[in-house]
């Protein structure tokens, strides 16, 4: 990989400290099981955030996108949208241990989980321009290994210096959980540490930026246009009905797979670090291995091969009764979390005009967040009405066999 490259897959080594240690593995069991009332609780409370934080990404993320190409500001929107995703984490430090503090602590996260969102559009889109087109599999791919990497590593550092050590360092009092409460300050710490190359490598295109609000206007139109140019272009439009499901999907996937390991399994916060630290080494292996035949296999057919492996792991996951099985089948399953959404990129990016590339990943935003509310609310209804964390997570199986079926009918041209 060029140097560019190297600096644009970098970005995912930042930015994957946040969805590993505050939206799935962390910070999400304690809040479940440290500020809500009880686990059901929480699940169902933290569901209906992510839903309203995909609400939010679903409206803006095209938009935004559009407006970017209008008026030449990625760089400079991926690291306003950066800036908010540390500052909102960090922010998570004052969120005490007590059903008071569930409103405060769901705001963060959910403010949080937007700036992550609409920068990862910015971000996607300079893939094309690191990657010739015969290549942006395997860089797609091997960025996302690296995201996983990155995730492992402060997944490590949070478990090995802040939660294990008891007594705990600098003075954290366990009592109030300020052991772990730490682990999203050190996350942002990480985002703001490690971000900036793709900042330096890849400025800009150099020329007039007309004003935001010419942007602004410009964006909307451009965006208008791009849908109403869908039913022209049926292998996109289909390719983004499939991601609907099969990323409503994944995202509700990773934002409980700690609050069902904790809530089922009765998994403590180091246990759930050690299995965050497990399956981040599964999806990272997977993304990185895939990568090296994504090109030759095709975009297309390795994401249907991917969920097609998930469904058939996922099944027996929710509702197995013995926990080694459980770590054994979510192993396996997570080699197939990395293949899945790189693959989607990489196809994404081989479908866009270069001079449209952030609407077109703005759209790309939109199908995996349009209905992004739906799986985390029916998973919590479900979880409501039946009291089972089981039966809640079973949801995330019908949505990802929907993904699949609907992308089997995409012609790979």
């Amino acid at each position: 990989m060029t140097r560019k490259a190297w600096a644009w897959a970098f970005y995912d080594w930042a930015n994957s400290a946040f969805p590993t240690v505050v939206s799935t593995f962390v910070i999400a069991a304690y809040f479940t099981q440290g500020i809500a009332p009880d686990a059901a609780t929480g699940q169902s409370q933290w569901g209906w955030m992510q839903a309203v934080a995909a609400l939010v990404i679903a409206v803006a993320s095209p938009i935004l996108g559009a407006v970017a190409d209008a008026g030449g500001r990625r760089r400079a929107m991926l690291a306003t949208f950066t800036g908010i995703t540390a500052a909102f984490t960090a922010l998570i430090w004052f969120a005490k241990p007590d059903p008071s503090y569930a409103l405060y602590a769901l705001s963060c996260v959910g403010i949080a989980t937007i700036g992550f969102e609409l920068g990862t559009v910015f971000y996607n889109s300079m893939l094309p321009e690191v990657a010739p087109a015969e290549r942006i599999g395997k860089v797609s791919g091997l960025a996302w290994g690296l995201g996983y990497a990155g995730g492992l590593a402060c997944l490590g550092v949070a478990l090995v210096a802040l939660v294990q050590p008891n007594p705990s360092p600098f003075g954290l009092d366990r009592s109030e959980a300020e052991h772990v409460r730490a682990t999203a300050p050190l996350v942002a710490v990480w985002l703001l540490l490690f971000a900036w190359p793709v900042l330096v490598a890849l400025p800009d295109p150099p020329g007039r930026k007309p004003p935001w609000g010419e942007a602004a206007a410009r964006g909307v139109a451009d965006i208008r246009d791009l849908v109403r140019s869908l039913p022209r272009r049926p292998t996109l439009l289909r390719f983004m009905i499939a991601r609907v499901f099969y990323t409503d999907g994944l995202n509700t996937l990773f934002a409980f797979g700690a609050i069902y390991a904790a809530g089922v399994f009765g998994m403590g916060f180091e246990q759930i670090l050690l299995f965050g630290i497990a399956m981040n080494v599964a999806a990272g292996l997977g993304a990185a291995g895939f990568a090296m035949v994504e090109d030759r296999v095709g975009s297309r057919r390795m994401v249907l091969i991917a969920l097609c492996c998930m469904v058939v792991l996922g099944a027996p996951l929710v509702t197995t009764d013995s926990e080694s099985a459980f770590w054994a089948l979510a192993l396996a399953l997570g080699l197939f979390f990395g293949p899945a959404q790189a693959a989607s990129r990489a196809f994404m990016a081989r479908l866009a005009p270069p001079e449209e590339v952030s609407a077109w990943f703005g759209l790309f935003a939109l199908s995996g967040r349009v209905t992004g509310f739906v799986g985390p609310a029916v998973l919590a209804t479900v979880t409501a009405v039946t009291d089972s964390q089981r039966l809640g997570m079973a949801t995330v199986v019908v949505f990802l066999a929907l993904g699949a079926a609907v992308l089997a009918t995409v012609k790979e041209g």
